[in-house]
Parts: C-alpha cells; structure tokens; sequence
C-alpha cells in the first residue's frame, strides 16, 4: 500500500513497516490500523518523518510510530527512537518543546451519583484555584532563583518538602519524580525567569485538569490493584514543562543544529538537529533536558495538591475522607537512557519518546513495588469530550517498543482546521449537553481543542491492546473540564 506516496508493507493487521532504503539506517514501523491509515493519512507528512528518523546515526531497530502519530517538529508526535549510547546521538525534535508533557492520574473514594449535582462548583473552585492559559502564573510564591534551582535539581521531591506531596505521591510517579543526573547550570537565565512563576500551572494549549467518572473496568484485578471502581470520580492532570522546558528547547537547538554541522551529519530534515550522545553538547543538552523534566514532574504535583485542596473545600471532606491519592504519573516527552535488549543481547540506549508513554511489564524493577505484580500504569486521555483509558504495560511492549506505547488521541485537525470547524457553533452548550461542566481562560482554546479535532482515542488504544504491546484496565469519562 502507497501513502503519501510511502510503501507501506502490512506485517499483521495493526502493524506496518516502511522498508529501509537510501541512507535510512533501519526501517520505519508503524502500530495503527488500516481503518486509521485511510481515515487519518491522505495528505499526511507524519509518514515521511517516520523515514526522516531512520536517518539518525546509531539508531537501533527501527524509526517506531505509535497510532497516535501526526506531525510534529522533527520527529512525528507518537514517534520513539532508540539510539546507542557509544554511537547514537540525542536529538531535541525526539523529546520535542514540551519536555516531560505528562499525565497524573488519582482517584478519589467519592461516586459520581452521589456528588454529580456538586460538579459545577468543584469546576468554578479548580479553576480559581489552578492558573490556566498562556503565561500563567501565581499558583504558589513566585519562586528565587535558588529554590528553583533545587526543584530543577530534586523535582517532585521539593514539592514533598513543601507539604505539597507525600512519599506516597513520590514513589507512584515515574522516575520517583526526579532524574539525578540533572543540571540546573545548563538551564539558561531566561529559562529560569520564565519559569520562576509558573509552578502548580496548567498553562494552554491541549493541557488540561478534568474530572473523569470511571465509566468501564476491562480488568477487574489490575482495577482493583490500580485502586479504581465503576462509578468512581478520578482526576486527570496533563501538563508539563511550561516556559522553563520551551525555552530549554529552544536554547539547544541552536546548540545542536551547530553540533550537527561539526559532526558532519548529512540529516534529511535540519529539525533533527542533533549531537553524539557522549559529546559535550549531547551531554549537556541531556542534563539540561533532565533538569526541566524534574520542574514538569514537580508542576504536576503541585497542581495535584492545588485539586485536593479544591476538592476538600467543595465537598468539605478531610483527605482521608476524600480517599484523593496518586495513581500514578507518566512522561511522554523525554528522552532517557535505559537498558534494551537487542540482538540477543541487552544494550544501553537513549529511548527518545516523542508524544509516547512509558509502558514497562510487571515485574520490571523500574516500576513502584505496588505495581510490580501487574505492570506499570499507562495513562491515555482522549479529546474532552468523549472519554479516556487506563492501560498497563506489557513484555511485549519490551520485546517490539522499546517498552514504550501511545500517548493520546492524536490530533486529526491543525488547531485552524478546528477554529474553522467551530465558527457558529456553541461549544460551550455542545459539552454541557453531554454533561460535561467546562471552564477556560478563552473560547478560541475550547474551539482549538474540540473533540473533532482529535482522532477517537478508542481506536488508538484498541490498536495497543490487540497488539499487546498495553492492555485495556478502565475508560473514564469527563463530566468536568478546566482548560488555558
């Protein structure tokens, strides 16, 4: 089958490969279905840069594209990469603008039942209580340079010695909230001046704070260990970096397009822009990367703290009677070096996973010893208007993925298609006719992200789920929203 102009061989039904040729070093391989290929790809450049990525010196494997691909800077979003850590390179367009963009699930003892008439309120208070929308600030004391450089340093754990996370909430997020190997000098001064007030912020764009009722268990014993049950409330967070990793982003990019050229790489697209993994500006870029995944780690804690406090003040409940706890939080805009096997043997690589989420086994040592009997939580929200999935990793995922699986829905229209679509609608009403209370800081956000404007999340998942690469736990629904 020919897309965009691409040959595209079927392997199995869900699985797609793009054959190596010219300089690309490895294969493209794609997990989406033939129904998504037809619906989702005519005019579509996300394929070529599946092949663009093949390209990247010390790439292991195959240039991998999760179903939730569509275009993005360099790499396509829903695009993994494996390179070697003595002959690989590290590339900014593999972990992208929003560094450690991620998603936190808790959940709550309160049944939607007995609370739905409370809904209203809870949204007014989350959003007086969590700043939204571009340039968002305020949410706690705007911070000095010194203790941003600690949280920079130390991630979620500084939000723990702030009374504004427990030991719980650390070992229940990836990497327990922190990449030691991080380094605050790396990180510019006007990185630490955008990000000096916009800890505990949800900023704009497709990041959101919602209020999902749990509408469908499919596994009942992984629930149970998850700590989910039908007709329970649960709260999805999905934010990240905000300024301080746009601006990370944007500083070694030009660090490493210069990189490129003094290496001598001969690259199909400059957004792959990217430098040896053991040379300076590799190391450096990866320290400073860290550096701004431990502040998104640490933002999404704090707003976690600034719902559970909304959530006490609306229903008047202690936390312990709310039951409000961490399930867990996932990255998916990183790059990170971990030990794959490959070839018959295991091998250290740096896994770029670009609009990709973690999805490690059970009993991977990597995970919470919580959830070591089961695998680790995989967590992917859809459109606001239609619902979101719970998974959980697999060994399959290790085997093919690089123990990685697919992020979200995927956009299916460019945010101008979208605005296009929503003139003279009332979407506002749209949602609140499917029970869905929505706040944000402006309409052109609400029309930009319109469920319309992604693919239906369900298609995605089931693509993970029949491959097994992750298996279906939970779908939860929306029935509160705040957005930028």
């Amino acid at each position: 089958m020919k897309v965009s102009g691409i040959e595209l061989i079927k392997i199995r039904d869900n699985v797609w490969e793009i054959p190596a040729s010219g300089k690309m070093r490895v294969p493209g391989r794609i997990y989406i279905s033939q129904k998504m290929i037809e619906r989702n790809f005519q005019n579509d450049e996300a394929l070529k840069q599946v092949v663009n990525v093949a390209h990247l010196p010390g790439i292991e494997k195959y240039s991998l594209a999760m179903p939730d691909i569509h275009w993005g800077y360099g790499f396509p979003i829903g695009g993994v990469a494996a390179t070697g850590l003595q002959e690989g390179v590290i590339s900014p367009g593999g972990v992208g603008y929003d560094i450690n963009c991620g998603v936190r699930l808790a959940v709550t003892n309160l049944e939607y039942e007995s609370v739905k008439n409370k809904i209203e309120p809870l949204v007014a208070r989350l959003f007086d209580n969590v700043p939204t929308g571009i340039g968002s600030s305020g949410a706690i004391k705007k911070l000095s340079k010194k203790d941003l450089k600690k949280v920079l340093e130390s991630g979620s754990v500084w939000a723990a010695e702030h009374g504004m996370a427990t030991q719980a909430d650390i070992e229940l997020t990836e990497e327990s909230g922190t990449l030691k190997n991080a380094d605050p000098d790396l990180v510019s001064e006007r990185a630490y001046e955008r990000g000096a007030d916009q800890a505990g912020t949800l900023g704009s764009g497709n990041h959101f704070l919602e209020v999902d009722v749990v509408e469908e268990i499919y596994d009942a014993e992984v629930a149970g260990v998850f700590g989910l049950f039908e007709g329970q409330i649960v709260v999805l967070i999905h934010t990240g970096s905000r300024g301080l990793g746009y601006q990370v982003c944007d500083d070694y990019l030009k660090v490493l397009m210069k990189a490129s050229d003094k290496y001598g790489f001969t690259l199909p697209d400059r957004q792959l822009a990217c430098a040896p993994i053991q040379s300076t500006e590799g190391r450096d870029y990866l320290a400073a990367m860290q550096a701004a995944a431990n502040f998104a780690w640490n933002n999404r804690q704090v707003i976690m703290h600034l719902a559970k406090k909304s959530f006490s003040e609306t229903f008047g409940m202690s936390e312990s009677e709310l039951g409000f706890k961490l399930v867990y939080d996932v990255c998916h805009n990183i790059a990170k070096i971990e030990e794959h096997k490959i070839n018959g043997g295991m091998k250290k690589v740096c896994v770029h996973r670009k609009g990709a989420t973690r999805a490690f086994p059970p009993g991977s040592k990597l995970i919470p010893e919580k959830y070591r009997g089961v695998g680790q939580p995989v967590l992917i929200p859809g459109d606001m208007g239609r619902y979101s999935y719970v998974t959980v990793g697999t060994e399959k995922a290790m085997e093919e993925t690089f123990g990685s699986s697919c992020h979200g829905a995927g956009r299916n229209l460019s945010r101008k298609k979208a605005m296009k679509n929503a003139k003279g609608r009332n979407l506002i009403k749209e949602l609140n006719d499917k029970g869905i209370i929505i706040q944000a800081r402006g309409y052109r956000t609400i029309a930009e992200e319109m469920p319309g404007a992604y693919k239906d999340v369900s298609d995605v998942v089931e693509v993970m789920h029949e491959e097994g690469i992750t298996r279906k736990v939970a779908k939860v629904r929306p029935v509160g929203v705040i957005k930028g």
